[in-house]
């Protein structure tokens, strides 16, 4: 894969993992959260998991349960529930397999423990994508460059909602996506990359190998 920037075909590891973040059914509710952005964003997702499926790579499902009665991600009511691309994908790669629950942002504070099932399955690249782009699926990304990963920030594969701050500033969703894509890219947190980059790096070559089977799978 050509790097558009530099000109050098990019290297993605067969143990680098793609983390698919909160694409649940309650973020269609629209009255509840807003105007979102990047319509094309479930596309891609959905390219990114076909991609990382066929070539056996490790996939991780993460879902927010949220603490609060009141949101459209409460356990218990289909909200809560995997959109049906996602949750019929589940289960259905030839490489490992986990899916992680949280109550906060990062994924790496959810259950089980991201981490170190990265670390067991020699993960040292990860690829983010999902919802909401300025929310779990930057502080996910965050993390992850903190902890050391390579993060690669799919962010035509997320998408967001405005939101209002103080002094009466808001920020459409479009705006939002662009400052945590300067953010994460210009403060060295991860790379800002395309799906189709990553789609093209992941799809397996001729003669080549899947990683290593492992780590936890759930149907």
């Amino acid at each position: 894969m050509e790097n558009s920037e530099t000109g050098h075909s990019r290297v993605l590891d067969v143990t680098a993992a793609l983390i698919v973040v909160d694409v649940q059914k309650g973020f269609g509710d629209a009255e509840f959260w807003g105007v979102r952005n990047n319509p094309a964003a479930e596309a891609n997702v959905a390219s990114l998991l076909a991609a990382w499926q066929d070539s056996g790579r490790p996939v991780v499902f993460v879902r927010h349960d949220s603490a609060q009665p009141d949101s459209p991600l409460w356990p218990g009511q289909p909200g809560n529930d995997f959109q049906e691309f996602v949750a019929e994908r589940r289960g259905k790669g030839s490489g490992p397999e986990l899916l992680v629950t949280k109550s906060v942002n990062s994924a790496f504070y959810g259950e089980p423990d991201l981490d170190a099932w990265l670390r067991g399955t020699g993960s040292r690249q990860i690829v983010v994508a999902g919802i909401q782009t300025n929310m779990c699926a930057e502080t996910t990304a965050r993390m992850g460059g903190n902890l050391g990963y390579e993060v690669l920030f799919a962010l035509d594969a997320t998408y967001t909602f405005g939101l209002g701050g103080p002094y009466g500033w808001r920020l459409s969703a479009d705006e939002l996506a662009r400052a945590t894509a300067v953010s994460l890219h210009g403060g060295g947190f991860a790379e800002v990359v395309a799906t189709e980059e990553l789609v093209r790096a992941a799809r397996p070559t001729r003669g080549g190998g899947a990683p290593p089977a492992g780590g936890e799978r759930r149907g």
